[in-house]
């Protein structure tokens, strides 16, 4: 039978994190293997770090056993209580981890039942699994925040083994990922042969991650960081002129079969007009074209493209936020949003969302990104943008850009050309429709 923990997803990434970057895998669970500790010790003997999580009425406690359960050998022992909003700890040294569990130190006449006494003062913190009762000395009820003297029933204990997120094998697994969707890209041409290269068009507020994603692209493919898409923190944006990227293959300087479009980003009142929008769908404007938030362009401009051909024009739409402030769009921006959304259906072109910035929700590390889409605060944020813009939820996708690395991360990468295929697809979509 399947062992399910009572620790919630943010309880258990909390105490992974807190940890150093753990995954937790369930070994003993006392309501089902029995309130015993010979069944708890021989489930969890040699099974390297684990960690004891206790679950009171109205408190989770537990013991982080740093090397393992080994019979007769001592290893450091992390006393934990996980609060609301932080994590209490205390380093009781080095010990026997049969030290926690009172029953194997001392006969059961030094418990008094009536009274809920524990008299051995060794570790200052014990478990009685068959009375399921916890206790913890003034010490320990100090460091951990608990009540003093602190005595307590508890109704389920749990013992997991503790490995890194990114063990060898993980890491072994990213990297033949980043192999396979990198030459995935590298050998992509797109569908029905009716173009060399899809138009992938980048739109969204201003410091969504637009030119950051850009040079992330390139990077990628170029074996090293690059920032040719100029970025920064300017408040009204850092492209002003629309800008088509071809990608080149690091190796040969081949240009790839796909090119990435960069423009003036989004706000309330100025930003990318509208009307520019559609021009650029239907393949009118021409690289380095200076926008003008005032006036849309027209037919009259001396560089205005006047028979586009099907080259021209755009194959997929990336709509691009950050991650951690999609939540925060005004409804004015939202109204503009969803009025480009409608000329893009227009068009015909499929519409994606990117969202980037994903390493700074909470609790979301770099180790959590090959099982990405499982995380909580990325579905939530998911969930959020197809509520608030009516994206379908498969049609969201997540990366972290490269801002301030100066080396290539595998974990990065993945998330960039997995977006980067999705987008392939819906640009293959959009030409097959076409030649129906």
């Amino acid at each position: 039978m399947a062992l399910t923990t009572r620790l919630t997803w943010l309880q258990e990434k909390r105490l992974q994190n807190h940890f150093g970057g753990k995954q937790f895998s369930l070994l003993y669970k006392a309501s089902v293997h029995e309130f015993c500790t010979k069944n708890l010790f021989e489930k969890c003997c040699n099974q390297g770090p684990i960690i004891i999580v206790i679950y009171s009425e109205n408190d989770v406690t537990g013991a982080y056993v740093q090397h393992g359960y080994q019979e007769n050998r001592e290893v450091p022992i992390i006393l934990f209580a996980l609060q609301e909003t932080e994590i209490l700890e205390y380093k009781i040294g080095s010990h026997t981890p049969e030290i926690l569990f009172y029953d194997r130190y001392a006969p059961l006449t030094v418990f008094n039942r009536k009274h809920r006494d524990f008299k051995n003062p060794s570790a200052g913190f014990w478990i009685y699994l068959c009375e399921k009762v916890v206790a913890m000395s003034s010490k320990v009820s100090e460091e951990l925040g608990q009540p003093q003297n602190c005595t307590a029933s508890f109704q389920e204990c749990e013992v997991f083994r503790c490995e890194d997120l990114l063990d060898k094998r993980k890491q072994e697994g990213v990297i033949k990922l980043r192999r396979a969707l990198l030459s995935e890209m590298n050998t992509y041409e797109p569908n029905q042969e009716m173009v060399h290269q899809i138009r992938i068009l980048l739109l969204g507020p201003i410091g969504a991650g637009k030119s950051s994603f850009i040079n992330s692209v390139k990077s990628v493919f170029r074996g090293h960081v690059t920032n040719q898409a100029l970025v920064g923190s300017d408040p009204t944006g850092i492209s002003t002129k629309y800008r088509t990227y071809s990608i080149k293959d690091g190796n040969g300087g081949r240009c790839l079969s796909f090119i990435l479009c960069d423009s003036l980003g989004l706000s309330e009142k100025s930003g990318l007009c509208v009307e520019d929008i559609v021009y650029i769908l239907k393949g009118h404007i021409p690289d380095r074209y200076q926008f003008d938030s005032m006036e849309p362009i027209t037919s009259r401009h001396p560089n205005y493209i006047h028979s586009p051909s099907l080259k021209d024009r755009i194959h997929c739409v990336a709509f691009v936020f950050d991650a951690s402030s999609v939540e925060q769009l005004s409804p004015e921006m939202v109204a503009k949003i969803k009025k480009i959304q409608r000329e893009v259906i227009k068009c015909g072109v499929v519409q994606m969302a990117l969202l980037t910035h994903v390493d700074c929700l909470d609790l979301i590390t770099v180790g959590d990104f090959p099982d990405i889409y499982s995380c909580v605060p990325v579905k939530l944020k998911l969930e959020a943008v197809h509520r608030k813009l009516g994206f379908v939820l498969s049609d969201i996708l997540v990366v972290s850009n490269y801002i301030s690395e100066w080396e290539l991360n595998p974990l990065k990468d993945i998330l960039i050309l997995s977006a980067l295929r999705k987008m392939s697809w819906a640009a293959d979509d959009f030409l097959e429709d076409l030649s129906h």
